[in-house]
């Protein structure tokens, strides 16, 4: 029987992964890239801002402007205030018309909207009690000179290049794409005996990731093979990242090989399914590897839950309220599980329910009341779940889960 004691809990590995990643991305080389194509690039440089934003105030709807802290009437000033215009001034008990993106006049504290406003005889005469700051777009508010706005390591999405074009950047300094050597172990998978099915999806994983995944073959259950196969691809790749050969069967070489190459950094987490995932750097080839067991959802559930912090930096798993159909029981305790289900719309209440897709009562009936992630974790009929519950208690049906999607992961 193996001992359980050396496992660690999830978060205890993302740590390390994220030591990991910390200590591995300075050692890349660096590219600058447009802002058109900072989707999934890690950034590396901090960036910081060197002017107040807006440096004006400005008017966000059409209206007039004027002092909040004075009382209506208003004598209006001449003319209109445009985006491209100079303000001007107000003098005290002045208004001005402004137009939505115009910088507000100087000594105006407050904008209403024009449909708001009673004008008559060139007076503003009426119009709603409004306090400093309506409907103006402070000067500062967005950001200040001298603060940081990314940090080296933050991954961008397309979103970005709007901060980073108003902050007058057209590029920025990231990292170049992690280059990933995905490889299978197993005398059955080798032989063509059973079909590959985690190697196809480890890729598109890494690629979703922001990176650049290849396939370098497979090897079967002989030590020098194994250890062959990761040392070649250690030499070409950034990163290894083997399926299969994982666990403490006789036959299982990865583990080894990895310590023989490098130094693992952990071996085996509490999570099911997923459970005997390894990490290791490998200094000698300047690479990392991630050694994910072979089963194909236990092997998704690991990489998204464990690995996927190492080329994203990103730890956090957003969440959807549901309630659960059905109750589903755990295995041994110490553990934390990640049940699959789906989402559907409860006909009745018209709120979330999430069906663990696997139960009895699924359409995938794997177990009964227990949830069993040794048999859900080779099921592939279990991939058609919406996201998972992590638990670390039972669920009883009725109970209020959070279910991390499934896209949140990929």
């Amino acid at each position: 029987m193996h001992d359980h004691d050396d496992m660690l809990d999830r978060t205890a590995a993302v740590d390390r992964v994220l030591a990991l990643r910390e200590a591995f991305l300075p050692t890349r080389d660096t590219e600058r890239v447009a802002l058109a194509d900072v989707g999934g690039r890690v950034l590396a440089e901090s960036v910081v801002a060197d002017v107040d934003a807006p440096a004006h105030s400005h008017a966000t709807m059409d209206g007039f402007a004027f002092d909040a802290r004075e009382s209506y009437p208003f004598e209006l000033r001449e003319g209109e205030v445009f985006p491209e215009g100079d303000p001007g001034d107000l003098e005290p008990g002045q208004a001005a018309r402004i137009a939505t993106g115009a910088p507000v006049p100087r000594g105006a504290t407050a904008v209403i909207k024009r449909e708001d406003a009673t004008v008559a005889n060139g007076e503003l005469r009426a119009g709603p009690d409004v306090s400093p700051g309506t409907y103006v777009y402070e000067r500062g508010s967005n950001f200040r000179a001298g603060d940081e706005l990314f940090a080296v390591g933050d991954r961008l999405g397309p979103k970005d290049a709007i901060l980073l074009g108003d902050l007058g950047r057209d590029d920025v300094e990231v990292y170049e794409r992690l280059s990933v050597g995905v490889l299978a172990t197993g005398t059955e998978i080798h032989e063509g005996v059973s079909r590959d099915l985690d190697s196809a999806m480890l890729q598109g994983l890494v690629d979703a990731w922001g990176h650049e995944a290849t396939f370098e073959g497979s090897a079967p259950d002989e030590y020098d093979r194994v250890e062959s196969l990761v040392t070649e691809t250690a030499e070409r790749h950034d990163v290894v990242v083997t399926t299969g050969g994982t666990s403490v069967g006789h036959k299982d070489h990865v583990v080894r090989a990895l310590s023989e190459l490098g130094e693992v950094l952990f071996h085996r987490v509490r999570l099911r399914p997923g459970k005997p995932i390894a990490v290791a750097r490998l200094a000698d080839h300047d690479a990392v590897a991630f050694a994910i067991p072979g089963k194909p959802v236990g092997a998704h559930t690991v990489a998204t839950l464990v690995a996927r912090p190492f080329f994203t930096g990103d730890v956090s798993l957003p969440t959807v309220a549901a309630t659960l159909a059905r109750d589903v029981g755990l295995g041994p305790s110490g553990f934390e599980y990640a049940v699959p289900v789906t989402l559907a719309r409860n006909a009745e209440t018209g709120t979330p329910e999430a069906m663990p897709l696997g139960h009895a009562d699924s359409p995938l009936s794997v177990y009964a009341d227990t949830f069993d992630p040794s048999v859900l974790s080779s099921s592939t009929r279990a991939t058609r779940a919406d996201g998972v519950v992590v638990t670390t208690e039972p669920l009883a049906a009725g109970d209020s889960v959070r279910v991390v999607p499934y896209p949140v992961l990929e």
